[in-house]
């Protein structure tokens, strides 16, 4: 895989082009400048290029808006080609000069300008001036309207060639890190990446997009997803936070595992319970991480961990046993266990349980409790059941007579057939099929 890095200065559009190179809506887009921070990154359909959207450029000695930039330029120093992006309508910028030289500077692989927000050339600027910052013929291009992607394929094909689907790609575990803001979720990915990848400062929302990183960890491959910090409603008065929060939630669908981050030092809010319940409705496997365990008191700590661990069992019928682990992401202690511990999670929810086995266990728990009567009185049937489904677990019922199942007695068997087949940790979800009596209709 090659690397394209998307560059320039705050609001031209590069967050739209990234989004519309890799096909997806994964940068978040808004008019007010500076938006992105982190440096995220996606698949070219069909093409061996993976894309960064980078912050825009900004000259700044401290804060966030250096941090963003700090990585920027990292990336920068990185690619394999660059698309170097500048605002047709606004015209040639001192800042787009000064941070031309610095991609000079600092990379001497080939650069694509393009003059972005192109839509009518009524409302160009003198696009000769764009000459002046030394990357040869722009291209006018649409981010929006998806003008001038041709050109921008042949640019990549011409140094990559065409591509192919990667080898493992189904593979590759989907992890999504969330969490209320300030909890220590992009220390926990830099802390798994090996790097800084992801801006880390004591002040709640720093990070806004969803941010997704391939990479190997603990001998799999997965790709990791931080995302923005989620608060309860009441505090979020600021659109672009909205659109946030709405991202980090579509994260879990995207997922195959949440870890859910929440501070040890703290009690756990509603909010939190709020997310796990989300990811348990969503059939995800879920991992509630107890980040800054080493700031816990020793002598307070096993009491802490059995009422959070009674907190979560009892907010929900969805689950037995939550996964609940002690971390210390700034440390790196317990990291690799709670890997470990969700990979096997992983592994036990792609097998296959014998239909012998299920119909057995399921035998007994009707034994040992009947189904209730439906509102008609009329008896249920268990005949037949089997699994037909992984990630997660789905269990197929083949029932007579009655078919308004009361949840009570789902759960009954939830949680009987979790605790006989050991999938204590894991959703299972449960769907009856109702066998028609062929002598009905006559």
């Amino acid at each position: 895989m090659k690397n394209i890095v998307i560059v320039g200065r705050p609001n031209t559009g590069k967050s739209t082009l990234f989004n519309g190179l890799t096909n997806s809506r994964d940068a978040l887009v808004h008019d007010r400048p500076g938006v992105t921070r982190d440096t995220i990154s996606g698949r070219v359909p069909n093409r061996p290029w993976t894309v960064f959207d980078t912050a825009g450029l900004e000259n700044a000695k401290s804060g966030v808006a250096q941090n963003s930039t700090d990585m920027a330029i990292k990336t920068i120093e990185n690619a394999d080609a660059i698309l170097f992006v500048v605002d047709g309508r606004v015209g040639l910028n001192p800042m787009d000069l000064e941070w031309a030289k610095l991609v000079h500077k600092k990379s001497k692989a080939p650069a694509l300008l393009l003059v972005n927000k192109s839509e009518s050339s009524k409302r160009l600027s003198d696009i000769h001036d764009f000459y002046k910052l030394g990357f040869g013929e722009p291209l006018l291009i649409s981010a929006e309207h998806k003008r001038g992607f041709d050109e921008i394929y042949e640019f990549m094909d011409k140094i990559g060639g065409i591509e192919q689907e990667t080898e493992n790609e189904d593979k590759t575990i989907k992890v999504a890190v969330l969490g209320q803001p300030n909890v220590g979720k992009s220390t926990f990915v830099n802390r798994v990446l090996g790097e800084n990848r992801q801006i880390v400062m004591d002040a709640p929302g720093i990070t806004r997009d969803t941010v997704k990183i391939p990479t190997r960890f603990y001998g799999r491959d997965i790709v990791i997803m931080d995302t923005a910090g989620l608060r309860r409603k009441a505090g979020v008065t600021d659109d672009v936070e909205t659109l946030s929060a709405l991202k980090s939630l579509d994260a879990i669908e995207k997922s195959d595992i949440v870890i859910l981050i929440v501070d040890a030092t703290k009690n756990i809010e509603n909010q939190a319970l709020s997310i796990a319940a989300r990811v348990y409705d969503a059939g995800k496997i879920l991992c509630v991480a107890l980040n800054k365990w080493d700031l816990v008191e020793e002598a307070e700590r096993d009491d802490k961990l059995l009422k959070l661990k009674h907190q979560f069992t009892n907010s929900f019928h969805q689950i037995i046993k939550p996964l609940i682990l002690a971390i210390s992401a700034e440390k790196g202690t317990g990291v690799q266990n709670l890997f470990k511990r969700i990979y096997e999670q992983w592994d036990i929810s792609n097998t296959d349980a014998p239909t012998s086995l299920i119909n057995r266990i399921i035998e007994k728990l009707v034994a040992e409790r009947q189904p209730p009567m439906s509102r008609l009185k009329r008896p249920m049937k268990i005949k037949f059941a089997r699994q037909t489904g992984h990630h997660p677990i789905k269990i197929t019922i083949n029932v007579g007579g009655a078919s308004d199942i009361p949840e009570s007695y789902t759960r009954y068997l939830r949680r009987g057939i979790a605790t006989a087949l050991k999938m204590e940790h894991l959703p299972i979800i449960i769907e009856y099929k109702k066998e028609e009596n062929p002598f009905d209709n006559n």
